[in-house]
């Protein structure tokens, strides 16, 4: 059974940076993609990015765009979401999730994920 976990939210002031990561239990057994979704209070989830099973496809979404870094580390199952220059608007919890169907593509999409983490609180005070 597949399993994420996320870790490395926590408070920080406008301007500041966090480092996200998600673990994965190692029990897939096959290649995945792997996106960072977010939801604020009262808002729809928010695709953030996404890396292909390669790291060879990341996308991010414009709101993040040159702010945020998605890498990954294959020995360690791990992915992180390096996260510069944040605002008071990122203020969200975020999600990492797993797509075993489509492996190569960094989907945007998140119903196309089947795996999701429990999420880690990230608040960005002003």
């Amino acid at each position: 059974q597949v399993q994420l976990v996320e870790s490395g939210g926590g408070l920080v002031q406008a301007g500041g940076s966090l480092r996200l990561a998600c673990a994965e239990s190692g029990r897939t057994y096959r290649p995945y993609a792997m996106g960072w979704f977010r939801q604020a209070p009262g808002k729809e989830r928010e695709f953030v990015g996404a890396i292909n099973a390669r790291g060879r496809i990341i996308n991010y979404s414009d709101s993040v765009k040159g702010r945020f870094t998605i890498s990954k580390d294959n020995a360690k199952n791990t992915v992180y979401l390096q996260m510069n220059s944040l605002k008071p608007k990122d203020t969200a919890v975020y999600y990492c999730a797993v797509d075993i169907d489509r492996p190569w593509v960094a989907t945007v999409t998140g119903n196309d994920y089947a795996y999701w983490g429990l999420g880690t609180q990230v608040t960005v005070s002003s």
